[in-house]
Parts: structure tokens; sequence; C-alpha cells
């Protein structure tokens, strides 16, 4: 009887791919040597990726095409898409984006214009996001009130900045000028993805931005403030103070209430950070009525500001639904702005935008969630 059973072919599945747009520079040149390719090949994959925005690997027209199906067998290139995306009259944007885990995050687009006739604005600001939602628990905010969901890649973190020029282009017909990380999450908290993508957005071969138009918000983790000094970073360093006590302070701030991480703390952290790298620290301080902008609100301030070489930003804030914080009226933020300049102290006001579009950090997330 003739036999007609057919031998099947195991076909060997190839491992679990890798996310390119997880790695920087260097990861990519080494992941490039771990297919057998020279490290050249890496620094292509870079230009590609970061340089270009590609989104797959048939754009890569400047590598073979055994390579590039080699790539599309073994690696992937996770990209975020935009869910949803409002604008306020005063033309900022936030646009929510949809990661490849299907959570969502937030990025800003802040237009500063120096007239009000202007039709360009003199700078153009993109506020990203570094995590979905956040561990910290700050009890006026409503990404605290999330909880921690995620880390975000430094291909996720460079994607919003990617996309949010590309709508500055659009509009403006001109690039972004600044990056800030005050977006949803507490940056230090994922150190290495926001350092990974910080070299990616300053390198030459990336998005090619000057690391000193950078700035990195963080509740003020002493031990990775330390840490970004010894590194020898360039980019600005924020620290979101919000009130001058160590009392007032905790009572807000959870991340306050541990001896690490306690004004003490934080105080020893930024004096380093000043006298390490050479650069000032910004003082976030977001104003809440009848909280923290009283007169000696100000004065003891003003004592945290001698520290070390730095200014202090005044958010109005932005007030968000059950958190029981209201803005604080114009003439106590007046008097208040009058004690620190008598000080000798610089003083910006960051006025609230978008108030019409979900723009306190958080909102239209957790409304997606």
């Amino acid at each position: 009887m003739e036999n007609n059973t057919f031998q099947m072919e195991v076909v060997a599945k190839p491992a679990a791919s890798k996310d390119l747009k997880a790695l920087g520079k260097s990861e990519l040149e080494a992941f490039a040597v771990s297919l057998g390719e020279p490290a050249y090949r890496g620094r292509q994959l870079f230009k590609w990726l970061y340089g270009k925005g590609a989104h797959s690997f048939d754009e890569m027209t400047d590598l073979p095409l055994p390579l590039r199906k080699r790539l599309s067998e073994v690696a992937r290139l996770d990209t975020i898409e935009k869910a949803a995306q409002q604008t306020a009259r005063d033309g900022t944007t936030k646009a929510l984006f949809k990661l490849a885990s299907g959570r969502h995050v937030e990025s800003v687009l802040i237009p500063d214009f120096e007239d009000e006739e202007d039709d360009t604005p003199g700078r153009l600001t993109v506020c990203v996001s570094s995590q979905v939602g956040c561990a910290m628990g700050c009890t006026f905010c409503a990404t605290g009130q999330m909880g921690f969901k995620q880390n975000l890649t430094a291909g996720e973190i460079f994607d919003q900045v990617w996309q949010m020029n590309q709508l500055a282009v659009e509009r403006y017909g001109k690039r972004i000028s600044n990056v800030v990380f005050m977006g949803m999450g507490e940056p230090l908290l994922n150190y290495d993805n926001v350092l990974r993508s910080i070299s990616i957005l300053t390198d030459k071969d990336g998005f090619g931005m000057s690391s000193r138009r950078i700035t990195v918000s963080t509740v003020g983790l002493a031990r990775r403030i330390r840490q970004l000094a010894d590194e020898g970073v360039k980019f600005r360093l924020a620290v979101s103070l919000h009130a001058p006590t160590d009392d007032k302070r905790s009572s807000i701030m959870p991340v306050n209430r541990a001896a690490a991480t306690d004004l003490t703390a934080l105080k020893d952290a930024i004096q380093h950070f000043t006298s390490t790298t050479g650069n000032p620290i910004t003082y976030e301080y977001c104003m809440f009525a009848g909280f923290n902008d009283s007169p000696e609100d100000a004065r003891n301030l003003a004592k945290v500001v001698a520290w070390a070489p730095s200014k202090v930003n005044l958010i109005m804030y932005n007030p968000v639904e059950g958190l029981g914080f209201q803005r604080t009226p114009e003439d106590r933020l007046n008097r208040f702005i009058r004690i620190l300049v008598e000080k000798g102290i610089t003083v910006t006001v960051r006025r609230s935008k978008g108030q019409e579009i979900d723009a306190a950090c958080g909102q239209l997330a957790v409304k997606e969630a």
C-alpha cells in the first residue's frame, strides 16, 4: 500500500519582535551587530526613525532589501496614534494619543504670540507626557487621580514631539522651539527612557534640538536630581514646589512626607545640582486660592528661592472638577508678586491657556479612561 503520509515542514517561529522605537543610537548599533550587520546600519536606522520619522522598514531605501525583509521579521516600529484633538481659541492644541498598549496619553502644543495681532507665534512649546497616569498622587492634579499605569518608551515620548511638530509646521509654517516634560507622569520615575528620549531629541541625526530648549519638571525626587547633576545633563530642570513649607507641601504632595524627599532633602539636592551643572533652577508654583497665596507664603517661598540660583514661575491653576482647588484672585496674585520682587526674585506668571479644552493635565485622558 502506497504511503500517502506527507511529512510536514517544521518552521521555527521567530523570537518575539523588538520595538526599535524604544532604542537609542548605541542600542540600535548593537542591534544591527546582533543581526550580523555592521554598526553603521544601526546609525542608518536611527536617522530613519528619528531624523525622518519613518513608520515602516520599506521606507528605509538605503538599507539592502534582504535586511529590510529581515527587520520586518524580527523587529517592529511601535507608533502612537492620535485618538482625539482639541484646539482652544488662543491656539492651544491638546492631543490624545493611543499607545500600542491601548492606553492613552496627552500632549499639548502651546503657541506664544507676542502680540494679539500676530499670525505666527514667537515661540512654540510642546508639553509631553512620560508616563500613563502618575504614582505621586498630588491632590490638585487630574493625572494623579489615575494612579500609575505604565512608563512610556523613548520612542513614545519622541513621537509626541514629532507629531506635534508636524502640526506646528502645518499650522504656523515653523518648527517647535521648546519641549517641556510637564505632561502626565513624573519624568524622574521613568529616568532611563526620559534621558534616552532627550538624547534622541538633541542628536544631530535625530530631531536636532538644543538641550537648552528642553525642560524636565519633577516633584522633587532628591536622589534623581543628584544623579542628573552627576551625569552632567545640560537641559533645564524645573521643580514643582507648590507650597513653601513642609506642612503645607505634605498636605497636597505625598512625596514630601518622606525624609528622603522633603524640603530638607530637596534643598541639598538642588544645591548639588546648581553647583555641579552651573544651571539655575525654576520653581513651579501653582497658585491655590486661600491655601498658598498669602503674604506669609510669599515670604516663605523667598526663603526657598534663596537656596540656589533660581527663578519662580507662578502658575494660574486650571481647576479640575471634584478636586476642590480654585485659582488665586488677581489682587492676591499681584500682592504675592510684589513681595517676591521686593526681595529681588525673578518672577514669571504662566497664564492658563486653553481653558475650554480640558486644559488641565490629564483631564482628557481621564475622560477616555
